[in-house]
């Protein structure tokens, strides 16, 4: 039996979440998409589970999509149960690369080589990037005469600023990791090789925080993104009350003041 296309690994509150199709730089095939939107709902579904790492085998996040797939999907015909799972579910094609499904916990994203296509359309969806220094990214679809199907023509405008978004989409050219960060599409550029050990540091951090709270802290930042303030305050409200009543709300005061470490129940 050959390996998954995506390996999928629970520790603890954590969930690591591995392209591996190394020999074909990672590019996402009908498996590939089937196997993460698996994991994204096994990430909401396990109560459990806090948060998760999205990274790549091998010396590439992610080509984008694979092209031989892409024709086959035009035709119709499945030629495999994977293939036909996409085709008979609109949800997973779209959902997989977290434009119409969003986990409501926190997508930690490590890069390291380039995170092209839908490489760099995935990067959207997710809430904390991590690079290593020779990553690259590109939304490159144009170079095929393809449009970016997975939310680049809206979501990078919000993210990066019209005028560098329109260049990466029009062109379809690279931006470098270094100019990544200092546009705010990456968080953190590290050493080469360094970038999953540095998004499970970030990891660990929120494991230890209020499970109720960074939802609502995640759920708000998502659903109030294009809200005038007075409209978005009125969902901060109600998500922050919620929280606030909450007996995780009464354990970090309490722990604090006994100086030890909160626990946590999720309730």
């Amino acid at each position: 039996m050959s390996d998954p296309a995506v390996i999928v690994e629970k520790d603890g509150h954590l969930l690591t979440v591995t392209l591996n199709r190394p020999e074909k730089r990672n590019a996402v095939n009908c498996e590939v998409m089937c196997r993460l939107f698996d994991a994204w709902q096994q990430l909401d579904e396990d109560d459990d589970l806090r948060t998760v790492i999205l990274t790549g085998n091998g010396t590439t996040f992610c080509a984008g999509m694979d092209l031989g797939d892409i024709e086959k999907l035009r035709r119709g015909v499945p030629e495999n149960e994977w293939m036909e799972r996409v085709m008979g579910d609109k949800r997973i094609a779209l959902g997989a690369f977290l434009k119409t499904y969003r986990p409501t916990k926190p997508v930690i994203l490590a890069v390291e080589g380039f995170a092209r296509a839908g490489g760099t359309e995935i990067l959207q969806g997710t809430d904390i990037r991590v690079a290593g220094q020779s990553a690259v990214f590109g939304v490159t679809e144009v170079q095929r005469g393809l449009f970016p199907m997975a939310g680049s023509a809206v979501r990078l405008r919000r993210q990066i600023g019209y005028a560098v978004a329109a260049e990466m989409l029009i062109t379809g050219e690279d931006l470098p990791a270094s100019r990544a960060l200092e546009l705010g599409l990456v968080n953190h550029v590290v050493p080469d090789g360094q970038a999953v050990a540095k998004a499970r540091e970030i990891a660990e951090r929120i494991c230890k925080n209020g499970p109720l709270a960074v939802k609502a802290i995640v759920a708000t930042l998502r659903e109030t993104e294009t809200l005038p303030e007075e409209e978005a305050f009125q969902i901060e409200q109600r998500y922050g009350s919620a929280v606030m009543s909450s007996e995780d709300a009464k354990e970090g005061p309490r722990a604090f003041l006994e100086k030890r470490e909160p626990v946590f129940r999720g309730v």
